[in-house]
């Protein structure tokens, strides 16, 4: 027998010692603390007591707190994922969460941004030059916004004769390390922040007036405004990335290429897109504009 903080410890262990992402650990070790509280509320201390009645009542009680049916459907894959390790490795006989259903939910699909949008937020923060730089990196390279907020000064090439610029992308936990290259539009916008950039101490390329590093928040925060003042409904800041995939993939670069642009692990990840872009009669963005 095995009480379940015990389990859920040997858990997160082994989700560590696989070598998931420190951001899948930590959402399958707050969904399984969750499941643990609600258990506890049940008097159900140890994992071999644990029913099926128990897992659908913690589910419905999810529901009645106003969970989404995609964010129940993630706690059930999590609580799925934990009944299964402990089976394996004989911590019970008999796994419950085999019984317990994903709810229903539609998936939207990627929003790809118009070439009537994609023009709207340039204008819309052109006059905020380091706002400006960030949106046409995102824009122009497909970056992830957590891969731009790391970004360094040493990370940036220029141009030099015929050889393009370049954006050194550093290997994160869940993406290989790569280098992007640096189009005009979005060599000439770093260029203008990098000449008002205040002249302090940190390495990191985009930075507050007081020299500290720009979280993903403030990025975030800033772009929504951007796309609120251009007009630009639904969209969110992942979608940029979505909109350099969409329109070099209609432009006819090819598949692999992008795949490894974008930095996605799989190229099925990138050929998702392919549906996507099917039957639009929009001409893509030109490429110079990519």
């Amino acid at each position: 027998m095995i009480p379940i903080h015990e389990a859920h410890s040997k858990f997160i262990n082994h989700l560590k010692k696989q070598g998931r992402s420190s951001a899948t650990v930590l959402a399958y070790g707050k969904d399984i603390e969750q499941l643990k509280d609600f258990l506890k509320e049940v008097d159900k201390t140890q994992v071999h007591d644990i029913s099926s009645k128990d897992l659908q009542a913690f589910m419905a009680k999810l529901s009645k707190e106003g969970y989404t049916p995609k964010s129940i459907s993630r706690k059930t894959n999590s609580t799925k994922t934990f009944f299964r390790f402990l089976k394996v490795n004989d911590y019970i006989t008999d796994d419950p969460a085999t019984l317990i259903e994903h709810p229903k939910f539609e998936m939207k699909p990627p929003r790809i941004l118009t070439k009537m949008e994609y023009r709207a937020l340039r204008d819309a923060a052109r006059a905020d030059i380091r706002m400006s730089a960030i949106i046409e990196l995102l824009l122009q390279t497909g970056i992830r916004i957590g891969e731009l907020a790391k970004l360094t000064l040493s990370d940036i090439k220029s141009s030099q004769g015929n050889k393009s610029g370049e954006l050194s992308i550093p290997p994160g936990e869940s993406y290989p390390e790569r280098v992007v290259p640096l189009n005009k539009a979005a060599e000439s916008s770093l260029k203008h922040y990098l000449d008002i950039r205040p002249n302090v101490k940190s390495d990191h390329l985009f930075i507050t007036k007081t020299g500290r590093p720009l979280l993903v928040r403030n990025i975030r925060t800033a772009i929504d405004r951007y796309f609120k003042l251009a007009g630009i409904k639904d969209a969110k800041v992942n979608d940029l990335r979505h909109t350099f995939v969409a329109h070099h993939l209609m432009a006819g670069t090819s598949l692999v290429l992008v795949s490894k642009l974008a930095g996605h692990k799989r190229l099925a990840t990138t050929e998702k897109y392919l549906n996507l872009i099917q039957g639009r009669l929009e001409e893509p963005i030109k490429l110079e504009e990519l």
